[in-house]
């Protein structure tokens, strides 16, 4: 027994212009597929739980406080020991666009010579001025001075 095919004669077939329409829109929606489901709220750097931060009382040694609260984000170097947990909320509204600090919050546990927590401190965003931690530069007085104007400046001061 044969099979027969059956071919579908006059069947209606999409137009050219309905095939370039359809690739336009395809061409157009594609960068923003990106975006679908785009949550512009990001938690990064420590996540601070307070319930954690409330078992660091004064007294406690350095070894609870990893136990506790994990490796900090940044140590002190400079006049004391004291521990860090940097904390920080951002806001992007579209994918492309610049993030904004909502909120930072620092967590310092300062110790004493004897590592033992002497206090506990929480900085926000009101205690302080906001700095790049990505370039690990903080904005200065007078930094913003251009050469020329430094050394006219220096000149001046040399001649009174």
């Amino acid at each position: 027994m044969a099979h027969e095919t059956k071919t579908t004669r006059g069947a209606a077939r999409p137009s050219r212009a309905a095939i370039h329409g359809l690739t336009l829109a395809c061409a157009l929606a594609a960068p923003l597929a990106g975006c679908v489901g785009y949550d512009g709220d990001m938690q990064t750097g420590y996540v601070l739980d307070d319930r954690l931060v409330q078992q660091v009382r004064p007294g406690s040694s350095a070894e609870q406080v990893l136990v506790v609260l994990g490796t900090p984000s940044t140590t002190s170097t400079i006049g004391g020991s004291a521990w860090y947990y940097v904390s920080a909320e951002q806001k992007q509204d579209l994918a492309f666009q610049k993030p904004t600090v909502v909120e930072r919050r620092i967590l310092a546990v300062y110790f004493d010579p004897q590592k033992h927590v002497e206090r506990v401190a929480t900085y926000g965003l009101q205690d302080g001025k906001i700095f790049d931690f990505n370039n690990r530069t903080t904005p200065t007085a007078g930094g913003d001075a251009s050469f020329v104007k430094n050394m006219l400046q220096g000149l001046l001061k040399f001649q009174s």
